[in-house]
């Protein structure tokens, strides 16, 4: 068989053929044996980004990225000795390298021809990125990259608002629109504000706040729930579109919520001039991106958090340990202070009188300054009942109206009746009474004070993590008091609780108010949360434990004083501080009592094991290096289960310990106390001791 050649091409066809070339669609270059381009038509230069006539004469080299081209020139060699057609597609992960060293993803067929005897070589190029399916995964590509880049700067960085600052910047540079824009919202949830962003408008700038409703941009985002797409803005009819949108010729847009442990706490939001801009792998994007920085926001919030209670709990332990020492010093205070009143001396002496009365009540405040650091470091003693809700802010709201401003307005609202939270009743009446000056002080010229009361179906989700496992099984009473005042700075919000901090005139407040409150949720099961903006008023919520059906507490002995003690009562008083041990000695003769006094707890065992009698044993907990007081309890009543028992304490640990550490008829008395404290303490242990055993 004899194949036939086409005659050589006349001036005709040389046209036709050269026509041809040049109007090709894919890019063609002819390319000879040594890899020089002889010839390359428009759409070659055009996708290589090369002037007219210049890719001839270059080496093919030159557009083959540097990263492969010791490799590409072996395989040009390889294929020179054994030349065959290669089409398109056999190989997908092909790029070539333009003018301006930019590369682009190509596909490329290889056609070997000779041209009088000398071999080239027919390249002809495509470039892929302009294919749909390529350019999506090219674009998803992308994205992954963005958000990647932005993963690894929320692990590297503990700063919250450079996170503000790069998430909008990163999303502008990854979907290429003009601007982008968080929006946070406000603690009160009334408002949004402009947390960070890139292209901001001039009603945007970082700070400005926005209302939270259905009508603004971001409201509408939240009431929605889930990404929300604007394809034009000037038809747009669900919100209402903010002038200044239409005015810098904003057309789409694509906004997403920030998400925190199931509560949006923002929007993200990526601004085009374009329309019709966003599809389902932009909202993809901004997704990851919001999920991204609404975890990092979390994060930081939760570290803070934590330091904030390690600091808490620090000052917590230094100011229980300051209150038990103070208290042991107001107790010899007061109680040298009772005897000189009582004294035949000055009995007479109305100046001396006048002083000593001036002295004790000088002796009361100090207790209740101390009485309020211990409630702050929770370690006060408190007596849980069921306490009617309803019944105490209603009781407390008419004692308001009498004594605060008459500008004030009381309000109480939504109070469910029947509900009963298991608390210290007086301990509950005083940390309202707390907020609610402060509430008074917020609104120097007139406001609203409201008290409101229910169950608590759901609760929220700070309070539910910071209540943790004891959430589990627990129902809740939510009792709320919010003004009208003038609220709190953020800086102020973060320090409301510590102990101290008051931002009142000198001379107008301890500072110990709110750190009150604040100790006696927490050791009441509780949890607290406030809610304030400046001009916004403040909002104070406790969630203390809830109780069911009738009570299951009896009623407290503490408010039973007795007819009067035993005369000659033995008593057993152990005290390792000389000077109150003086001072309850005093106290116990004058109630008519025989005392036998020690030092420690071994001795006065051993005078026990010796014959000594006893009826009423009197020892504080804490005794040095010693045996506890405790300790010294427990062995007199398993050895004299007829001896009463009273324990003394400065507030500190040990007391809130002692229950656990003994029989419920231990009576635990706390310092300082006055005579007649003790003389009730004593008749209560006394009335708790069996009845059919007899003393030591």
């Amino acid at each position: 068989m004899t194949l036939q050649l086409p005659p050589e091409p006349g001036p005709a066809e040389d046209a036709i053929y050269r026509a041809m070339f040049g109007a090709y669609p894919d890019a063609l270059l002819l390319v000879d044996a040594e890899g020089r381009i002889v010839l390359a038509n428009p759409e070659a230069e055009h996708l290589l980004g090369y002037p007219v006539g210049e890719l001839a004469g270059l080496m093919v080299d030159a557009l083959v990225p540097d990263a492969i081209r010791p490799r590409h020139a072996a395989y040009r060699e390889a294929y020179s000795h054994g030349p065959k057609a290669r089409p398109m597609g056999s190989q997908m992960e092909l790029a070539a390298r333009r003018r301006d060293g930019r590369e682009v993803m190509v596909e490329i067929a290889l056609s070997p021809l000779q041209i009088e005897g000398e071999p080239f070589v027919v390249a002809a190029v495509r470039g892929i990125e302009a294919y749909p399916r390529v350019r999506q995964a090219l674009q998803r590509a992308s994205y992954s990259e963005f958000v990647a880049q932005m993963g690894r700067l929320a692990v590297d960085t503990r700063d919250p608002q450079l996170l503000l600052q790069q998430v909008p910047a990163v999303a502008v540079d990854a979907l290429q629109v003009d601007s982008a824009v968080v929006f946070l919202l406000d603690t009160t949830r009334l408002e949004f504000h402009v947390a960070g962003g890139v292209g901001l408008l001039a009603s945007e700038g970082v700070g400005s706040r926005c209302p939270n409703r259905p009508d603004t941009p971001p409201g509408f985002v939240l009431a929605q729930g889930h990404a929300v797409t604007v394809a034009d803005f000037r038809v747009e009819q669900r919100f209402a579109v903010p002038p200044d949108y239409l005015t810098h010729g904003l057309v789409s847009a694509l906004a997403v919520p920030l998400v925190d442990r199931g509560q949006i706490i923002g929007v993200l939001t990526a601004r085009a001039r374009a329309g019709e801009r966003f599809g389902a792998d932009e909202s993809h994007f901004l997704a990851s991106l919001s999920n991204l920085l609404a975890a990092s926001l979390q994060r930081s919030q939760s570290e803070e958090a934590l330091n904030h209670a390690q600091r808490m709990e620090s000052v917590g332990q230094l100011t229980g340990g300051i209150a038990h020492d103070f208290n042991n010093l107001l107790t010899v205070i007061q109680g040298n202070l009772q005897v000189l009143e009582d004294h035949p001396a000055l009995a007479s002496d109305a100046v001396a009188q006048q002083m000593v009365a001036a002295a004790a009540r000088a002796s009361r405040r100090g207790a209740e300054l101390t009485g309020k650091l211990l409630a702050f470091s929770r370690r006060q003693q408190l007596s849980p009942t069921e306490v009617d809700v309803a019944e105490l802010i209603e009781s407390l709201a008419d004692m308001l109206r009498r004594t605060l401003d008459q500008r004030i307005r009381i309000e109480v609202a939504a109070v469910s009746r029947g509900l009963r939270c298991l608390a210290d009743a007086g301990q509950l009446e005083s940390a309202l009474l707390n907020i609610a000056i402060n509430s008074r002080d917020a609104m120097p010229q007139g406001g609203t004070l409201s008290f409101s009361c229910g169950t608590c179906a759901t609760l929220p989700p700070d309070v539910a993590a910071d209540l943790g496992d004891r959430a589990q099984g627990q129902a809740y009473i939510e009792i709320v008091i919010a003004d009208t005042g003038h609220g709190m700075t953020d800086s102020v919000r973060d320090r409301v609780f510590e102990p101290f901090f008051t931002t009142k005139e000198l001379g107008r407040g301890t500072g110990l108010g709110m750190s009150t409150v604040y100790g006696f949720v927490k050791q009441s099961k509780g949890s607290i949360r406030l809610t304030t903006a400046p001009g916004a008023g403040t909002q104070v919520a406790l969630y203390l434990p809830r109780r069911r059906g009738a009570a299951d507490m009896e009623g407290s002995l503490a408010e039973e004083v007795p007819g009067g003690l035993p005369l000659g009562l033995e008593a057993l008083l152990v005290e390792d501080d000389a000077d109150v041990r003086a001072v309850v000695r005093q106290f116990l003769l004058s109630l008519g009592c025989r005392v036998t006094e020690f030092a420690a707890a071994e001795p006065a065992l051993a005078s026990l094991h010796g014959g000594a009698r006893c009826e009423l044993l009197l020892t504080d907990i804490a005794l040095g290096a010693g045996m506890r007081g405790t300790e010294l309890a427990r062995q007199v009543h398993t050895r004299w289960p007829g001896v009463a028992v009273l324990l003394m304490s400065g507030y500190s640990s040990e007391l809130l310990q002692a229950p656990e550490d003994g029989p419920a008829a231990w009576e635990l008395l706390r310092k300082p106390y006055e005579r007649t404290e003790l003389a009730r303490a004593i008749g209560r242990a006394l009335k708790a001791r069996p009845q059919n055993l007899g003393a030591r």
